[in-house]
C-alpha cells in the first residue's frame, strides 16, 4: 500500500496486484469482493458501483488511457456522525478499481476516520493471494 498527494492535494492511497497475485481471476470478481466488503461491515452502507469507464467512453470529449481496460468506483459511506455540515464535503467515500493488462489498481481517498482507513487498507491487502 502507498500512499500519494494526487494532484499536491488529495491524500490517495493505492495499491497495485499483479494478475498472477490476485486472488480473483476476473475484474468484475475484484468489483464484487469490494461490494462485499462494504456490506458486511457493521458501520458501512453500500450506495452503488459506477462504471467510469462505460460513462467516460460514451462521451464525446472522453478521454482514456489507451492501457486502461476498465474502471469502477465502488461507492459507501462510514457515516457515524454528523456533526456539522462541512463533513458532507468529504463523503461519501469510494475504492477506485481499475484493470490493466497485467493488473489491477485500487485507490482510494483517506478518510478522516483511522478505523475507516484500516478497513479500507485490509481490504485492499487482502487482494492478494
Amino acid at each position: 500500500m502507498k500512499q500519494t498527494m494526487f494532484q499536491e492535494k488529495y491524500p490517495v492511497f493505492f495499491l497495485e496486484v499483479s494478475k498472477e497475485e490476485c486472488r480473483f481471476g476476473r475484474f468484475e470478481d475484484v468489483v464484487n469482493y469490494f461490494e462485499d466488503c462494504v456490506k458486511q461491515h457493521p458501520k458501512a452502507s453500500y450506495i452503488a458501483t459506477f462504471d467510469h469507464y462505460a460513462h467516460t467512453d460514451a462521451l464525446e470529449e472522453g478521454e482514456i488511457s489507451e492501457d486502461i481496460l476498465a474502471a469502477k468506483n465502488v461507492v459507501f459511506c462510514f457515516g457515524l456522525k454528523l456533526p456539522n455540515a462541512l463533513v458532507m464535503a468529504v463523503r461519501p467515500r469510494s475504492f477506485g478499481i481499475t484493470e490493466y493488462s497485467d493488473k489491477y489498481i485500487v485507490s482510494f481517498l483517506e478518510a478522516p476516520m483511522p478505523f475507516a482507513n484500516k478497513a479500507m487498507e485490509e481490504w485492499s491487502r487482502a487482494l492478494r493471494k
